[in-house]
């Protein structure tokens, strides 16, 4: 059974005017708490970030900001809430390349990730690491494709869904590798990670800022980083590219949607507020702590990135022999 972790934040500071002359005023946005729903379950990465984000906006529009995880079926229970609430600026979501981009190729979805949501900004990007246990016989990885081939039985890794950028990247090794290597999806990072440290598990896929403290504590290593270049929070770690494996050069992203026929100028409220607060020094730095690049991007830029990204990861499912659960 999911659990529905809601964490509210009530940071609600002094707004310079009487409740009188604020009553006065007429109705604003937002006059009430804004719910966002963040892609995987409470206490990740995507739910941490909401929750950053989340008091910057309390501090600047001085409302309650509710950040509600709605995690399982790789983020389409969250993503399907979204697109069927209203869209009056109240509901909006955080999510990955997975709900909008390739469970669209993979699957029929309840939802079009096209029409039925309203771009904001992409906040940031960057890639999964491939990892494995600190005690394994191989560094990276050309030295894990040698152990890999030579072992009798599939080697299995755990990523945080079907479809999930890790699932993809997991496939195309497999196939250009040719070596045996079997996927085991699970609801979030945290409970592969489990499994591999138990040894369930023979290597896995990690955020960068679950990787580094992994590293930090001692018990795994990092073999290679997808997406176009190296993380900051981790630059000794090399990209796949830089390895010798092509493919493995699609970033993934942070973004923000609403639901979709959104007004203009609610649209511009928000994006202004979350471009704002993706400048601030506190949050690139957050950004930054997991792995990602902050970007910030207009709406526009945002659907011109979908454009490109749509038929590179269609290419990539296909490469991967990766289909639908």
């Amino acid at each position: 059974m999911n659990m529905l972790r809601r964490t509210v934040l009530t940071y609600l500071p002094a707004l310079g005017v009487s409740a009188a002359a604020w009553a006065q005023s007429g109705p604003q946005f937002p006059s009430r708490p804004v719910r966002i729903v963040p892609f995987g379950t409470g206490g990740g990465p995507i739910d941490t970030l909401a929750r950053a984000y989340g008091e910057k906006l309390s501090q600047r529009w001085g409302q309650p900001i509710v950040v509600d995880a709605k995690p399982g079926a790789s983020g389409i229970i969250a993503a399907d809430f979204v697109a069927k609430s209203a869209a009056d600026g109240y509901t909006l979501m955080m999510t990955m390349p997975l709900t909008h981009v390739n469970n669209a190729i993979l699957m029929k979805l309840p939802y079009d990730p096209v029409k039925d949501f309203t771009p904001l900004t992409m906040l940031a990007t960057g890639g999964p690491m491939l990892i494995a246990r600190a005690d394994a016989p191989f560094n990276d990885v050309r030295e894990f494709v040698a152990y890999a081939r030579k072992q009798n039985k599939p080697l299995s890794y755990g990523t945080w869904g079907n479809g999930s950028a890790a699932h993809l990247f997991g496939e195309l090794l497999k196939r250009q590798s040719g070596a045996d290597l079997m996927h085991v999806a699970y609801k979030s990072e945290a409970a592969a990670h489990m499994d591999l440290f138990g040894q369930l598990l023979d290597f896995a896929w990690a955020n960068p800022s679950t990787a580094r403290t992994h590293v930090q504590a001692g018990k795994m290593k990092v073999l290679a980083v997808a997406g176009s270049r190296r993380v900051s929070v981790m630059p000794q770690v090399s990209t796949f590219s830089e390895q010798g494996f092509q493919g493995f050069d699609i970033d993934s992203w942070v973004g923000i949607y609403a639901p979709a026929r959104l007004p203009a100028e609610l649209q511009n409220t928000l994006v202004s507020a979350l471009r704002d607060i993706t400048h601030q020094p506190e949050i690139q730095a957050r950004l930054t702590a997991f792995g990602f690049e902050p970007l910030a991007n207009t709406p526009a830029q945002f659907t011109e990135v979908l454009k490109t990204d749509y038929p590179r990861v269609a290419a990539l499912i296909k490469a991967a022999g990766v289909t639908a659960p």
